[in-house]
This record gives C-alpha cells, structure tokens and sequence, in this order.
C-alpha cells in the first residue's frame, strides 16, 4: 500500500456504486458519481446532488464506524509502524463489506478479503480452550470490524450449519462477540441480564447470547436482511451532524425530536414509545452509557420512506463500575438520575406514551423477572447484583410514591 492510498475511496452502498470520498489537504470531500441512482444516496443528510460535499471533518455517516478503544489499539498496534494511522486508512481498513450499515468504503489497494468459513456460534459459546477466544477471533477478524465502541469487540462472520441453508437465511451471517476486559468485570453477565430485561419487557433487541465461561457476549448483527443484503443504519449522533467525540453532548428530548424528523410517518409512534422504554429502563437499571450512538435509525434506502428504530442495544449498569454515574445525556436539563426519575412521566407523555406510569410497571415487572431468573449469575458478582438491586428498588419506590394519592 503506498503512502497516499487512502487519499481517494469508492463508496457504494446496497444499490449500487454512489461515489467518491477525498482528502483534499485539511478537508474531506464527497461527490457523487453523476450515473449513481437517488437510491444510492449515502444518508438521510446527504441527497444528490451536483456539487461537492466539503467539511473540515469526516461526514459523519463515515466517521460513525470508526474504530475506537480497543480495535484502535489494536489496529494500531498492527499498522502503524509502517503506515499512517487516519480516518481515511481506518476506513481503507475497516470500511469494507463488513462495516455497519449499507455503506462500504473501497481503495484500489486495499486488501483482499479472504473467503473464510467462519465460526460456529456453538463454538463461540461453549469454547473450553486454554487460548483466549477472544484474542483468537480478534486477531483473525479485526480487520473486517467497521464499528464504534470502546468496549473489546469483534466482528465475526458465523457459519451457519447446512441443514439451515436454503431455508430464506443466508450460508454465513454476521456476529458481535464482545469481551470486558479487566476494566470491567463481570460485564458480560451485566448486560446479558439487561439486556434480557428490555426483552422481557417487550422492548425490541436484536438476538443475544452469553457464553458458558460468562466471559464473552455475543449479539446478532441487526443492519442485514435475512438474504444477507445490507440496510442503512445512521446513529443519532450521525444523523444530528454530531461527531463521536460529542457523543454525550445533547438529551433525549432531542432524539425524540430527530425521531419527528427522520422516521416514516408510520414508524413514528413505535420508535418514540421505544425512546421512551429506553431511557425508563437506562434509569432504572444504572445505565450512564445511553449516548446519542447508542440509539440509531435503520431503513432499506433514503428514498424507501422506511426509516425506523432500531432494536435496543448496548444496554448496560454502569454504576457498578463508577458508583456516582448520572445519564450520559440530558432530561428535562438534568443527567441526575434522581431527578430523572421524577421526570420520566412528563417525557413519557411527550413521547406519546399513553399511560407512562403504567408502562414504567411493567418494566419494574420484567427487572424483578429477570433478576429472580438469573440469580445464579448474579450471585457470582454480588456487585453487579447490588448495584442493579439497588437502581431497580429506587425505581420502583419513585413509581409507588406517585402511584399513591396524596393524604
């Protein structure tokens, strides 16, 4: 690969080639090819159009899938030394058929992806070896894994066993195994359980596994048909013009407010009541990490008029690991947790939601369910369990105070 290689990528999406990305000095430009369809147009911002695109930063449709935290570190670790570790190498390296969303980023020197049978993810699950499966599988896929999030993560192509193959699934789908690290002990067993609690509330989520050792968990791509053909995904970072950097600059009333703007007429009542669910379950649970990329949009195409939420994701406790961890954005001008209680009825009702107080119990339900389903889990790390006990009794104390009348 030579110096300036990633100077100049081809960008296509899922209907077909759309354009050209450049580094020009300081700047970033994006044109679209004149012969490019509406339908490839590469985000919900960005229709066709004659002119170039420039800005000072990366657009955000491609800056959303950089790496970060670990697959950085190691990608640098791996390149560095002998290229110049930027946005436009990331996506030389990282932007490719694999990248989330529909949007894929090609240089004629980038490297050849090799056919690989991949994994099985019995395999992944059960996994008794005295390697490290999760060094293992990063050292082999790292760079196929075009997505943000510092946490330790992998994108693993999985091998589907033949008797499922011809049966409207594909041969080989995709599969997010994510690992804790030492910062972050027992997270694995942290957000199965939560995440299992927003499914048992009825909550959308893609598929999710937790493997025997509890050391890794495993999530479904969600951004694929089930023929394999990619569909857009835009974070509401992206799709507010906001870098990742800003990830936490901005509340929840303004994702409630993107969701006006950006979601088909049809999808918009689901994806505010989802909004909602989220945020609810986030304060309940302990969860500070609730950014802006950690909710997003998907649809087949800008022009398909199909855009809607996409399933819940990274749903976590955070205050396991810092004690005093408020939101990660804003409600009603506050991250306390405290206050926010207090205030998830009003922006239940601004979400649509007919009675928040009646959905706020059964998500107090599904919490006492789970946590009484998995309690063998929990108490291997009874500081998991205290700190999800304790965000699910303050919940719900807030929920009984207002329940009852007043003498």
């Amino acid at each position: 690969m030579t110096s300036n290689a990633a100077e100049f990528l081809r960008v296509t999406t899922s209907q077909g080639p759309s354009g050209v990305l450049l580094r020009d000095g300081e700047d970033y430009l994006f044109q679209y090819d004149p012969s490019a369809p509406r339908e490839a147009e590469i985000a919900l911002t960005m229709e066709k159009r004659a002119t170039q695109f420039r800005s000072k930063t990366l657009f955000p449709i491609f800056e959303m899938n950089l790496p970060e935290g670990y697959v950085l570190e190691q990608l640098q670790h791996r390149f560095a030394k002998t290229l110049p570790m930027d946005p436009m190498l990331l996506l030389t390296l990282t932007g490719g058929q694999a990248a989330v969303g529909r949007v894929s980023t090609h240089s004629g020197n980038s490297p050849v992806a090799s056919i690989d049978a991949g994994v099985k993810l019995e395999s992944i699950l059960t996994w008794n070896g005295s390697e490290d499966l999760f060094r293992v599988l990063s050292a082999r896929y790292l760079t196929r894994t075009g997505m943000s999030g510092v946490q330790p993560k992998v994108l693993v192509p999985e091998e589907v066993p033949a008797a499922v193959r011809g049966k409207g699934t594909l041969a080989m789908s995709d599969l997010i195994v994510k690992s804790a690290g030492d910062d972050f002990p027992g997270l694995a067993v942290n957000e199965f359980v939560c995440m299992s609690i927003a499914r048992e509330a009825g909550v959308p989520v893609p598929d999710f596994y937790l493997s025997e050792n509890r050391k890794l968990f495993v999530v479904r791509r969600f951004d694929r048909t089930s023929t394999g053909e990619a569909i857009g995904f835009e974070d509401m970072a992206a799709l507010m013009g906001k870098a990742t950097r800003d990830k936490y600059k901005g509340s929840y009333g303004q994702i409630a407010r993107a969701i006006d703007l950006f979601c088909a007429p049809e999808h918009k009542a689901a994806a505010k009541a989802q909004l909602f669910d989220q945020v609810a379950l986030s304060v309940m649970l302990g969860n500070g990490d609730a950014h802006l990329k950690n909710f997003g949009l998907l649809y087949t195409h800008p022009l398909a008029n199909d855009m809607r939420m996409a399933p819940a994701y990274d749903i976590a406790n955070t205050t396991r690991y810092i004690p005093e961890d408020a939101l990660a954005l804003a409600l009603h001008g506050s991250r306390s947790l405290m206050v926010a209680r207090a205030d998830l009825r009003e922006f239940g009702e601004q979400c649509g939601v007919i009675d928040p107080e009646v959905r706020m119990g059964q998500l107090i339900e599904a919490a006492e369910t789970i946590l009484f389903l998995h309690q063998d889990l929990l108490d291997d790390d009874p500081e998991i369990l205290a700190a999800l006990r304790h965000g699910v009794d303050q919940f719900t104390q807030s929920h009984e105070q207002r329940a009852s009348p007043s003498p």
